[in-house]
């Protein structure tokens, strides 16, 4: 057997499974083993599934020996703790759900375990996905792989630090306001938020139902392809999936940069921005011109109302989401408690963490009479300001490029007292969220001191195989 699970990609699986380089169960042990090694560090895992994972892995070989293939059968891959997976716990990184085991796939596990890919175990993750650090669950703090002083950043944190600490070959995301390309950013993987209405959300926690989004983090371009050619597509028990084509979507990275539209949104391009973020994504403009882009200067004008518009919406949405947690039907209930209303007060108190407390409190204030209007009704017609933005903008372009976050991973506990300054963090991933569309992050260079910095590519509503093109492009074009 000759591989070196820390590098190797989806595809490479893949392909070494299918010429008998490996068996899945050897490939799958390998992985184990690196989380064995290393996971006490980094802290990306919240539980390891290692017999269920050699069941699947063994199941996958039996497939192939039989005549199947498929570019995931026998692929290990590492899933977000809030999206189901049968049998594995879900606590979404919260002392609510302590003891809780899925009963049941969400239609994304259930897409990938058709696909015969093996579930290795569940990756950390700030708390309901309510953060931008991973430092906001409830059991553990996740380190950056590349400096262990520092965030992964959030809330698929656990995801990306496992990916690029060498622990998963792939990991699946969630990402409400910038929680895949953000994190995927900091720790130098590429990270896929698909359109809204492109994958399922059946099985996955709500945060906020109207941003919320599945995606892959993956080592390189292709794999993100691969992944999302898996889990797109229309499902009948989520109403908010359309029923559109999915295309082709390894082969739409064909195209090359050559007459591509490249958009700079000039409010993306700021003077508070960390100077090393701005020249990495400048070189990479630069090199997406010399490949034959034609770069083209965009406004989208309500950009800087984009956080006060997230922070109103995504926090009323929560607050109903999160709603069902009240220590009746499932998940921590209070012991003794003397009425039904100390039921419902000491179970969420005993269970909640201090950030989703506090955007549950902003939420239910928004929503509250005397000031809807006032805050969340205002919040939706600006929403649709920015929509109508990007609408105008991508008239004139085919993509996007942006820095994904103003800075590079900030080190661990540098932003937990000053909410406000980890929500302004998301500023250039937020809009993407509020207007529908995708958004991907591609490693486009290093700081001084060896950090990561991503390079977003923002494309129309089911523009994937577009923003697919250019990032792909990029990497072996211009990054190479």
């Amino acid at each position: 057997m000759n591989m070196d699970v820390s590098t190797l990609t989806v595809c490479q699986a893949a392909d070494g499974l299918r010429k008998r380089d490996f068996s899945s169960v050897e490939l799958t042990r390998a992985v184990l083993a690196e989380i064995e090694k290393k996971d006490a560090g980094l802290n990306a895992y919240l539980s390891v599934d290692a017999e269920g994972a050699l069941r699947q892995a063994a199941a996958a070989d039996g497939a192939r020996s039989e005549g199947r293939d498929g570019a995931l059968l026998g692929v290990p891959v590492a899933v977000k703790d809030l999206i189901n997976v049968e049998g594995q716990p879900c606590t979404c990184a919260s002392k609510q759900l302590v003891g809780y085991v899925s009963p049941y796939d969400a239609t994304v596990s259930a897409r990938l375990r058709k696909e015969g890919a093996v579930f290795a175990g569940r990756t950390n993750m700030d708390e309901f996905a309510m953060g931008s650090s991973t430092e906001g669950s409830a059991f553990k703090v996740t380190r950056n792989p590349h400096d262990l002083t520092r965030v992964p950043g959030g809330s698929s944190g656990g995801s990306a630090a496992a990916v690029a600490g060498g622990e998963a070959v792939a990991a699946l995301g969630t990402d409400t306001g910038g929680s895949i390309r953000q994190p995927a950013s900091f720790c130098g993987c590429v990270g896929l938020k698909p359109s809204y209405g492109r994958v399922s959300r059946y099985g996955v926690t709500a945060y906020a139902s109207s941003l919320d989004q599945v995606g892959p983090i993956t080592k390189n371009v292709e794999d993100a392809a691969v992944l999302l050619q898996a889990l797109a597509g229309c499902d009948p028990r989520d109403g908010t999936t359309l029923d559109v084509p999915v295309p082709d979507y390894r082969a739409a990275l064909m195209g090359g940069l050559k007459g591509l539209r490249i958009g700079l949104p000039k409010e993306y391009y700021i003077d508070g921005a960390d100077p090393e973020v701005t020249a990495c994504v400048r070189r990479a403009v630069a090199g997406f011109a010399a490949a034959g882009a034609e770069i083209v200067e965009v406004s989208l004008p309500h950009t800087e109302y984009a956080i006060a518009v997230y922070y109103i919406l995504a926090t009323a949405e929560a607050s109903a989401n999160l709603a069902r947690f009240d220590g009746v039907r499932y998940g921590h209930r209070t012991a003794r408690p003397e009425s039904v209303f100390d039921l419902y007060a000491k179970s969420r108190a005993e269970g909640l963490g201090t950030e989703v407390k506090r955007r549950i409190i902003l939420g239910t204030y928004v929503l509250s009479s005397g000031y809807y209007d006032a805050y969340y009704g205002r919040a939706q017609k600006v929403r649709t300001l920015v929509r109508q933005d990007f609408v105008k903008a991508f008239g004139s372009c085919d993509v996007l490029l942006t820095p994904v976050a103003p800075t590079p991973a900030y080190r661990i506990g540098e932003a937990c007292d000053d909410p406000l300054k980890m929500y302004l963090g998301d500023i250039f991933t937020v809009p993407a969220n509020l207007a529908g569309l995708c958004g991907l992050s591609v490693p486009c260079g290093k700081t001084a001191s060896g950090l990561p910095v991503g390079l977003q590519i923002l494309g129309p509503p089911f523009g994937e195989g577009v923003i697919l093109r250019a990032a792909y492009a990029y990497e072996q074009e211009v990054r190479s």
